[in-house]
């Protein structure tokens, strides 16, 4: 089986979107979803784009993809958050999403990141098992830690 990676293109974030709300129904989360096809298009493919993409073809068909964006690390430097990786339901288990998983490694070694991270759902063993397999170190300790638009409306409101 041949699988492509490339960067994605503004034409492609309609099949991104689309993986993306796959993801959030993995995940249990499936009205969580919020930005649109065009969100996506004028974020990563404005004038200040703010991330990059990468999608996995099979027979033509985006059939994954991985999202990420450059942060500052206070202790190490310019890092690289991959903030999604996911692939169709009925290819998984082929060889997909470590084909994204290794062109963003690639991406980050070439852009000379010093750490490449993202978050894991406690519950999605296959991946944590896969990430440790290829030599990630698992922050078992930490928590994330999210504020959304009215908490932080709230928060102000009382200040």
């Amino acid at each position: 089986m041949e699988i492509k990676i490339r960067k994605a293109t503004k034409e492609d974030m309609s099949s991104v979107r689309d993986l993306i709300v796959e993801l959030a129904v993995f995940e249990k989360e499936p009205d969580a979803v919020e930005v649109t096809v065009e969100d996506l298009q004028e974020a990563g493919f404005g004038s200040d784009p703010k991330f990059s993409c990468f999608v996995a073809e099979f027979e033509a068909t985006i059939v994954g993809m991985a999202l990420v964006y450059f942060r500052f690390s206070t202790w190490k430097g310019r890092t690289l958050h991959l903030e999604d990786l996911v692939v169709k339901e009925r290819m998984r288990g082929k060889g997909v999403g470590e084909a994204l998983y290794t062109q963003v490694l690639k991406f980050g070694h070439e852009k000379g990141v010093k750490r490449v991270q993202w978050e894991v759902l406690g519950w999605n063993e296959g991946a944590i098992k896969f990430y440790e397999r290829s030599g990630a170190n698992v922050l078992r300790d930490w928590h994330v830690v999210h504020m959304d638009e009215k908490g932080m409306q709230n928060y102000l409101e009382k200040l």
